[in-house]
C-alpha cells in the first residue's frame, strides 16, 4: 500500500467500489457484504451503472436505483454511500479526497476501456482515472470471455498505467458447493491483495 493508503487506514480504510453492467452480480454483492462487515474499512463509496442495475435484474431479481445498498445488504448500512452513476462532482473524483483505493466488480468492456483511454465519461472512470493519477490502488475485476484483441489491448493499457487486472476467474481447489461460496473466495483474493485478508480464505497448503 502505498503512505497515503496507510494514513487513510489509521482511521480504517475509505474505499471506492462499483458494478458495472457485466454478468457477475453475485461477486459485486459478495464483496459489498464483506467490506461492510470488515471493521477495518470505516467507508465505502458505491457507484452501480445503468448497466450494471439491468444485470442485478435480471440475475438477482434486484430491480431499481433507490435503497439498491439495502436490497443487496439485506439491511441499511451508515457505512455505504451510494452515489449516481453520472454525479462527476462527487468527492471521489477529486484527487484531494483522502482514498484507500477502488474495485470495480465485475469490470465490464466498455467500462475498462473508458478507464483505460483515459475517457473519464462518469464518476465510475473519473474515480478510477483520479486512482491512476494519484498512484492508489485500482482493482480491475474484468468480466469477459473470450478477449479480443481490443480486450487485450485495454488491459494492457490499464496495467500499464497502475491498475491490477483481476479476471473473475473463480477458484476449483477448495471444492466449492456452490455459486455463493465460489463468489466469497474470490472477493477473498481480491480483499487480500488489498491488504485485507479474510479469516475464511482458503489457502493451499499442497501435502
Amino acid at each position: 500500500m502505498s503512505a497515503e493508503t496507510q494514513q487513510v487506514g489509521q482511521n480504517g480504510l475509505n474505499l471506492t467500489v462499483a458494478l458495472t453492467g457485466a454478468s457477475g452480480s453475485v461477486f459485486g454483492q459478495t464483496l459489498l457484504r464483506q467490506l461492510e462487515a470488515d471493521t477495518r474499512v470505516a467507508r465505502i463509496h458505491f457507484i452501480a451503472s445503468e448497466s450494471a442495475l439491468r444485470v442485478l435484474a435480471e440475475e438477482m431479481e434486484i430491480s431499481g436505483r433507490n435503497h439498491l445498498v439495502e436490497k443487496l445488504l439485506g439491511h441499511p448500512s451508515t457505512k455505504i454511500t451510494q452515489h449516481p452513476e453520472n454525479d462527476i462532482g462527487a468527492s471521489i473524483a477529486s484527487g484531494s479526497y483522502p482514498s484507500s483505493g477502488m474495485i470495480v466488480l465485475p469490470c465490464s468492456m466498455g467500462t475498462l476501456a473508458g478507464i483505460a483511454n483515459g475517457l473519464a465519461q462518469n464518476l465510475i472512470e473519473r474515480a478510477a482515472d483520479v486512482c491512476l493519477k494519484e498512484r492508489r490502488p485500482l482493482i480491475l475485476c474484468v468480466r469477459e470471455t473470450p478477449f479480443n484483441k481490443i480486450h487485450l489491448r485495454n488491459m494492457t493499457l490499464a496495467a500499464d498505467a497502475g491498475a491490477t487486472i483481476f479476471p473473475v476467474i473463480p477458484s476449483f481447489y477448495n471444492k466449492p458447493v456452490d455459486s455463493t461460496e465460489m463468489a466469497r473466495q474470490f472477493v477473498n483474493r481480491v480483499l487480500a491483495h488489498i491488504g485485507l485478508p479474510q479469516p475464511d480464505a482458503y489457502i493451499w497448503k499442497p501435502d
